[in-house]
């Protein structure tokens, strides 16, 4: 079974591209910041992991998503390797995001914050119809 679930801060906003097949599908690239349990000395306090995510799950991740939010990911540790343009071989590893779930809200000073505004709460008012765009069940 290959499953992981990590709870981090993005270390900077999304990267969105679109696949050049004919779907075009979407997919965005993120990486999480997430603290280690214990600290040895000497030791970095935080692990920084690579996610990608694809369709719908990219596209939410692009518009809800920005520097420093915390997020909680489900999904799968995918590797890989190629060669760069020295030989040199390179290996990857990274996190295929089957689902995430947002546990802070978008700054209000994000240039790309949603005009949705936040009660007092924390809570976003969703307006009516819009029920296939929500990044939850």
């Amino acid at each position: 079974m290959n499953k992981i679930m990590l709870i981090g801060r993005l270390t900077r906003d999304v990267e969105m591209r679109y696949s050049s097949n004919n779907n075009n599908t979407a997919v965005a690239r993120y990486t999480l910041a997430v603290n280690r349990q214990y600290k040895r000395e000497n030791e970095q306090e935080a692990d920084f992991l690579r996610c990608i995510a694809f369709g719908r799950t990219a596209e939410l991740a692009e518009r809800y998503l920005a520097k420093g939010m915390k997020v909680a990911v489900e999904g799968r540790i995918q590797t890989g390797s190629y060669t760069d343009r020295e030989g040199q071989k390179i290996y990857t590893t990274d996190i295929v995001v089957e689902r995430q779930e947002f546990l802070d809200k978008r700054s209000d000073t994000s240039p790309a914050a949603p005009d949705t505004p936040y009660d007092e709460n924390s809570f976003m008012d969703i307006p009516d119809g819009i029920d296939e765009e929500l990044p939850f069940n």
